[in-house]
């Protein structure tokens, strides 16, 4: 059963009615994003992404190798010192 219903104007508009408004914390200036999730559009608040969103977004094939705190060090102090030299 459908949350709530909304018309798409000619110009491509869609009102979001005020029960959804209020679930989803959304007001003027709010951004939503859309998404197709096996053949369903997903309206959602842009920003609210779960841990497992997140895991996917980085490590999207398998799990990343498991490293040492020293390799871990290193690689963070090679990245400043290559972010922060001077040309």
């Amino acid at each position: 059963m459908a949350l709530a219903q909304s018309k798409v104007t000619a110009q491509g508009q869609v009102s979001v009615p005020a029960d959804v408004r209020r679930r989803l914390g959304i007001g003027p200036g709010s951004v939503l994003e859309w998404d197709e999730d096996d053949g369903r559009i997903v309206v959602r608040r842009a920003g609210c992404f779960s841990s497992e969103d997140i895991h996917q977004a980085l490590f999207p094939s398998k799990e990343p190798a498991p490293r040492s705190l020293d390799e871990m060090k290193d690689g963070i102090r090679g990245r400043i010192r290559k972010r922060h030299a001077r040309d």
